[in-house]
């Protein structure tokens, strides 16, 4: 495998995030029963498609990807974590298990909880955190050419946000499976090696660039040893949408693909947790033990949340703001994705005039979708007045 620039190397960083990881501890104890309280808003597909315009807008970047081949959640979901912070995500409520129980709303905040309790055990994890530090200055360098997160501990923490997401778009599918609750989807996820399907092969961006959407472009197919796997369609989908990202990056992408390029095409854009190394002279590969402790912890965590409804907040009237450095529709797409996953609804983007017309639930919301806009380089002018 080559080394386009000095450093770059997959396998030895990969075996830097093993050897720092080392045996990942249990969670720590779980916390008493809790409530948490949610509010649910229905999402608004256009007229004769299940996606919304935002969906479809972004659908446009996905070649060649078809609206009949993406799932959408039916609402979007916000709440505030054990934590205080605000959290705004998407869930199909009509989700059943054995006896009629709804469950699909419980997935994402069950999920946000056990990140939260997986982020508390890496903080407290003496092991782990002395490895990270111990860090040679040879590692140090090529943890920094290979990877966008080049602290150890951080990558982990990375990778259990991801797997929450992974279980949670594919909670949108439970429907194309024979799992009654969430803990038997997430475990049959597991088991079915799906999580490590996601790090293999989704492209660079795919999965965080959907979840916020609502919206999951893959299916599901029962396998004959009671699992599920990807249909052959998703499978080609997935291959084609990754051989077009390489083809034609993104200005914001150029260096993954230059950095993805000289890889073997089967390994395209392989997670560096889902890569075999030799730590202590054994064979290891990190993902599957990160995947069974989030695991693990999630279905503990669903005997001790509660979810409860209250009353959901009047949205504002629709408010006129600015965005001076949109340029094109990637920047459109991107803004509009921002606005959605924040729990806003985008009524008009106009390039020419670079004004943005949204409705927001409210100001909390408000300024953190703008500042999100503003973490992805953009200049958001707020109304006047």
């Amino acid at each position: 495998m080559g080394q386009p620039d000095g450093g770059y190397d997959r396998q030895a960083a990969a075996q830097v995030l093993a050897r720092v990881a080392g045996e990942l501890p249990a969670a720590e104890q779980l916390p008493p029963r809790f409530e948490l309280a949610v509010d649910l808003t229905p999402l608004a597909p256009s007229p004769g498609s299940h996606l919304t315009p935002a969906q479809l807008r972004y659908l446009n970047s996905l070649e060649p990807c078809e609206p009949g081949q993406v799932t959408s959640a039916t609402h979007r979901v916000q709440w505030r974590d054990s934590a205080g912070t605000t959290n705004v995500g998407h869930c199909t409520p009509a989700t059943h298990g054995a006896g009629g129980q709804s469950w699909g709303v419980l997935v994402p905040v069950a999920a946000r909880e056990t990140v939260l309790g997986l982020r508390r055990m890496l903080g407290a994890d003496l092991g782990v955190r002395g490895r990270a530090a111990a860090l040679s200055e040879w590692e140090r360098e090529v943890l920094a050419a290979t990877t966008t997160d080049q602290d150890p501990v951080e990558i982990l923490h990375v990778g259990f946000e991801t797997t929450a997401r992974a279980l949670v778009q594919h909670s949108w599918l439970a429907g194309q499976t024979a799992y009654r609750t969430p803990g038997e989807l997430a475990r049959g996820l597991q088991e079915s090696g799906i999580f490590g399907v996601v790090a293999n092969t989704w492209h660079w961006g795919l999965q965080s660039e959907t979840y916020r959407r609502g919206m999951i472009p893959v299916s599901l197919e029962a396998r004959a040893d009671g699992g599920v796997a990807y249909t052959g369609t998703s499978r080609t989908l997935l291959r084609a949408m990754k051989d077009a990202k390489l083809a034609q990056p993104d200005q914001e992408d150029a260096g993954l693909a230059r950095q993805y390029r000289p890889l073997r095409y089967a390994e395209v854009p392989r997670c560096l947790a889902n890569m075999p190394v030799s730590v202590d002279g054994r064979r290891h590969t990190l993902l599957p033990a990160a995947v069974e402790v989030f695991v693990e912890t999630f279905v503990r965590m669903l005997d001790v949340v509660r979810i409860t409804g209250s009353p959901q907040e009047e949205t504002t009237m629709s408010e006129v703001f600015e965005v001076p450095d949109m340029t094109c529709s990637h920047c459109t797409n991107t803004i509009s994705g921002l606005l959605e996953s924040h729990g806003a609804t985008v009524d008009r983007i106009d390039l020419d005039s670079k004004q943005v017309v949204a409705a927001f639930p409210s100001a909390e919301v408000r300024e953190q979708a703008f500042e999100a806009i503003r973490d992805q380089g953009y200049t958001v002018v707020p109304p006047a007045g």
